[in-house]
């Protein structure tokens, strides 16, 4: 079960799908070049090919115990994990001025998605730290930044973020936890949140929770909570800590899950007497308080987006085994005798469909995703202001799609990788079932796909009268003009394009009926075809940035570039034909609604 980093597909994307040079041009870019970024995911493929893919067996069958002295991780990831510090890959993407090395968070994707390829489980450690510090940055006092932020730059300290309760699940409106103000300034916290990932464990010398809490007298719902900055050991300056100064934090169990054996998930219960300083665990108030939901998606946001990365990688193992295993695996014979039978399944054509949809679905996922990391670099770093408006804008429309899309489309994919293997993927000595068990939860955890898709129609589509969702549609059109264009020098195009524009009617006609639905309102219809709008979205930057890509290599002069448009053009024929199905399931969702039986 070895895997090998697509490096050649991804450096596609930033040269030819991406506006690379834009980026590049940046303030604070100068010393950037398309050279020195290939260096860096070159080096970033060697570790994670040497050190991660070997971890993602072991992680799978020998997951975390919890022990008298907390939880012990897999032995072998504790090796990954010091080579992973020592090169300074947690703080890759982080500002140089806060101690990271402040590259694009362009870059940033492209090894998130290739360490959660390599191993999922122990790619979510730095995933949850990437997101404490993210918050931090923009969130935290001066001197939390000094004090947490340098370890947590390096790996040496770990983050979390906690907000599930027993009784709360999504509807954080339900959080008890309770923070105590005392006379120092410092809280104590009470309370038990469970779906901790990676709570606890041997990886890191700290861990630093954030936790969603509410003061005593805070008003109910969402309005009362804030947010806490809650650490394993409590720390005093440069990142120093007391091994004695045990904060009143405990793992309390480990959850038995479907998949992801290898990451820690953790009921954590906070003031329950442990630790060394006495009763409630010492807790500080991060930003202002009753602003912690705000805060906490900051945290949630980045946890989305490199959710969607880790969807996108081990889809992209997926295939990696599913090819490998369809050109070695010799069975039947071919339909025009072209070869002496047997002969390898990936010579029938079914076979071929399927490796075709999963390449065609992960790299089109790839591609529109790392398209909103370009967005948020441009967003944060483009010197004129407007225009950085502009992008956060369509960065934030695109997070939901990203989300949700990516982390359904993993689930296609790996169910076709077992199809695939046959008989041969339902045992679990292929690796391919785990690939299945550990993606399952990626459209559950950090806000479900009704969740992304909720906030995507509600907050995004209805609130501006879909001016945002319909601007998408401008740069697809520059895109179809393109095509029709060229056509005539290869006919793949044609069809390609004629698929895409109907996606295009597809998606605008879907935004025309859900604002027909809420002016009515049909809220419940509206909310009936959320997913479908979102699945539809995603299935159309799907199809651009396939469409693009045939562009590309409209003229194929090597394997690769065959490669790509045979893939772009499996896209057109098999995928964006779903938009007009989930149009179709919009236009109708007001009678689905109304004869719900729940």
């Amino acid at each position: 079960m070895t895997y090998h980093v697509p490096r050649a597909d991804i450096q596609f994307v930033f040269e030819q799908l991406i506006d690379l040079p834009a980026l590049l041009a940046l303030p604070g870019n100068e010393e950037l070049s398309p050279d020195l970024l290939q260096a860096v995911l070159d080096e970033a493929a060697r570790y994670i090919q040497q050190e991660v893919v070997p971890l993602n067996r072991l992680a799978d069958i020998d997951p975390p115990q919890l022990t008298d002295h907390g939880v012990q991780t897999t032995a072998a990831f504790k090796v990954a994990y010091r080579a992973f510090q020592q090169a300074g890959w947690q703080g890759l993407q982080h500002p140089a001025e806060q101690g990271g090395q402040g590259l694009p968070r362009l870059v940033g994707a492209a090894v998130g998605e290739s360490m959660s390829a390599a191993c999922a489980a122990f790619a979510l450690c730095p995933v949850l730290t990437d997101s404490v510090i993210e918050t931090l940055v923009l969130a935290g006092s001066t001197e939390q930044q000094e004090i947490y932020l340098p370890s947590l730059m390096t790996g040496t300290w770990a983050g979390t973020m906690n907000l599930t309760e027993p009784q709360a699940g999504s509807d954080l409106s339900l959080v008890q936890s309770v923070a105590t103000p005392q006379a120092d300034g410092s809280y104590r916290l009470c309370g038990e949140k469970l779906f901790i990932s990676y709570g606890d464990h041997d990886l890191a010398d700290n861990i630093i929770h954030l936790v969603l809490a509410r003061t005593p007298h805070a008003a109910p719902g969402v309005a009362g909570l804030s947010l806490f900055l809650v650490p394993k050991y409590l720390a005093t300056n440069q990142g120093e800590y007391s091994a004695g100064a045990r904060n009143d934090v405990q793992c309390a169990s480990l959850e038995h899950k479907m998949g992801l054996h290898g990451s820690p998930t953790a009921v954590m219960r906070y003031g329950a007497g442990t630790g060394n300083v006495g009763e409630g665990a010492i807790a500080y108030l991060v930003g202002e308080l009753n602003k912690g939901l705000s805060y906490m998606f900051i945290t949630m946001n980045a946890a989305r987006y490199a959710i969607a990365l880790q969807g996108i990688g081990v889809a992209d193992r997926a295939l990696y085994q599913a090819e490998q295993f369809a050109a070695e695996r010799q069975q039947g014979q071919d339909l025009e005798r072209r070869f002496a039978s047997p002969v390898s399944i990936h010579h029938h054509p079914d076979v071929e469909r399927m490796l075709q949809m999963m390449r065609g679905l992960t790299e089109s996922t790839r591609a529109f995703s790392y398209y909103a990391a370009w967005l948020k670099d441009m967003a944060l770093h483009h010197p004129d202001a407007d225009l950085a408006v502009e992008y956060q804008r369509q960065y934030e429309f695109l997070i939901p799609i990203v989300k949700g899309f990516a982390t359904e489309m993993v689930n296609e994919v790996t169910s076709l990788g077992i199809q695939v293997h046959g008989g041969m993927g339902y045992i679990e000595e292929t690796g391919a079932a785990q690939y299945a068990r550990d993606s399952r939860v990626f459209a559950i955890y950090e806000g479900t796909t009704a969740i992304q898709a909720n906030d995507l129609v509600g907050r995004k589509v209805i609130r501006d009268q879909g001016k945002q969702a319909l601007a998408l549609l401008a740069p697809i059109y520059q895109t179809l003009e393109q095509l029709r264009q060229q056509q005539n020098r290869q006919p793949a195009l044609a069809a390609i394009a004629q698929r895409l524009e109907q996606a295009c009617v597809a998606y605008s006609t879907a935004i025309e009926h859900m604002l027909v639905q809420n002016h009515s309102q049909q809220t419940r219809a509206v909310y009936f075809g959320s997913v479908p709008f979102l699945m539809l979205a995603g299935v159309l930057l799907g199809g651009w940035m396939m469409a693009r890509s045939a562009l590309v290599c409209a003229q194929p002069e090597t394997d690769f570039e065959r490669k790509k448009l045979s893939t772009a053009l499996c896209y057109a024929v098999y995928v964006l034909p779903r938009a007009q199905s989930y149009a179709h399931s919009i236009q109708h969702s007001p009678l689905v609604s109304q004869y719900s039986t729940y």
